[in-house]
């Protein structure tokens, strides 16, 4: 097998993952005892846990509480190597994979490198809003934040003292939802300390929805309830409205208005993260389109998992939904499969099963659906979703680390990783 990635040579059969998130992750620890040799790639050292990405953005956490070194929770050996590279292209007739460093030739390839920010075409967007898919994007957002709050109260313009920020979140998701609430917990219990001469009242805080009613994906009752907790924050909420354009001052929305914007967040959704090889009959609305063993249409050694693969079921017409527990169970699934296949059994169909939806808007304040009639919200919502993401989190000292952090801004309300590195103008 020809590779320049300096993977060694081997009479094993040769899997080649691309993508070290949840699905790329559980994939691998079913299959890593197996006669196999395993290529792990990606573009970055760790492991990612997104669901707490947002928290890094208001200086709630530092990215090291959630990102977790590959090298560490896969130890590599004779058989499992892991290469920090870039996949530009796949070449499915010649199972061949091509990266900015070489070529590599594998038997099966395991594709599950999640998802890109969807700017629903609308590719202006993405030069002038500020999304939330990676850490690098996550500092970005808190330094931007801070940075335009110093830059205010080192002014000498009244204008900027008494309007110091205009912020929207587009996007009534979970991301969009839990990124407006914690913005206005920083307004309400750090930023009036810390800026005493800005008019800190008067930061304006919008939450944009195209839809009519927040969180989509859950119950009328979840939007119904977190639209409550936001208000109550003193975020604005506005449904139905459709962003057009924004030149970094102003938005305009479908409907023709307009509203000044300093800081725009764009959290309105994701597609898949494709690499270029693939035709468009593989293709279904911007993911991987594949069959109930998760390969990808023609080539039977082609799988995809994850926030990539495009798949339905007769409770998911339109596709399963882009969450982690999905990217979960497909790995563990696939995994499941890959001894079917090295022992000659015929492979098992994936089937999800939905363990229910959560968001949290802030302290005591999130919503937790268990099934359609379990249902609630409040304190216990809260305290579920912390208990639930604590868990998901890999690596006991990040658990201890994120858990301390939480106790220490619940007992405190403060919020301590208000760090600017590289200052902004």
């Amino acid at each position: 097998m020809d590779n320049t990635l300096n993977i060694p040579e081997t009479t094993l059969k040769r899997v080649v993952v691309i993508g070290g998130g949840f699905a790329g992750i559980n994939f691998i620890k079913h299959i890593k005892d197996e006669k196999l040799q395993i290529v792990l790639l990606d573009r970055h050292n760790y492991h990612l846990f997104q669901p707490l990405l947002y928290q890094v953005a208001t200086a709630g956490l530092e990215p090291g509480s959630i990102a977790s070194p590959l090298r560490n929770l896969l130890t590599p050996d004779d058989d499992f190597i892991f290469r920090v590279a870039r996949v530009d292209y796949i070449d499915q007739e010649k199972n061949r994979l091509k990266t900015g460093d070489g070529a590599l030739a594998y038997d099966y390839l395991v594709i599950a490198c999640g998802a890109t920010p969807n700017f629903f075409g609308n590719k202006e967007l993405s030069k002038t809003v500020h999304t939330l898919k990676t850490a690098e994007d996550a500092i970005s957002i808190r330094e931007y934040f801070f940075s335009h709050f110093e830059k205010a109260a080192r002014s000498t313009d009244k204008e900027k003292h008494e309007k110091p920020l205009e912020v929207t979140i587009v996007g009534g998701g979970p991301t969009g939802v839990e990124v407006a609430g914690a913005i206005a917990e920083l307004k309400r219990n750090i930023l009036v300390k810390d800026y005493p001469t800005l008019n800190v009242d008067s930061i304006r805080i919008t939450l944009v929805e195209a839809l009519d009613r927040l969180l989509p994906a859950m119950s009328g009752y979840s939007g119904r309830i977190s639209k409550k907790y936001l208000k109550k924050l003193g975020v604005e909420v506005k449904l139905g409205k459709m962003v057009n354009s924004y030149d970094g001052e102003t938005i305009e929305f479908k409907d023709e208005t307009t509203q000044n914007c300093d800081m725009l967040i764009w959290a309105a959704g994701v597609k898949g993260n494709l690499i270029n090889g693939f035709t468009d009959d593989q293709i279904e609305k911007g993911q991987l389109l594949v069959d109930e063993f998760n390969r990808v249409a023609v080539y039977e050694n082609v799988f995809a998992i994850g926030d990539i693969a495009f798949q339905k079921d007769k409770n998911y017409e339109k596709g399963l939904p882009m969450l982690a527990q999905v990217a979960i169970q497909q790995g563990n699934h696939l995994g499941k499969n890959f001894t079917n296949i090295i022992n000659g059994n015929p492979l098992e169909p994936f089937r999800f099963k939905n363990k229910g939806a959560m968001a949290t808007v802030g302290r005591n304040k999130a919503v937790v659906e268990l099934s359609a009639k379990i249902k609630f919200g409040g304190f216990l919502g809260w305290l579920s979703w912390i208990l639930v993401h604590l868990f998901q989190i890999l690596g006991f000292r990040r658990k201890l680390v994120v858990m301390g952090h939480w106790i220490y801004s619940y007992f405190t309300y403060d919020k301590g990783n208000r760090i600017i590195i590289h200052n902004q103008p």
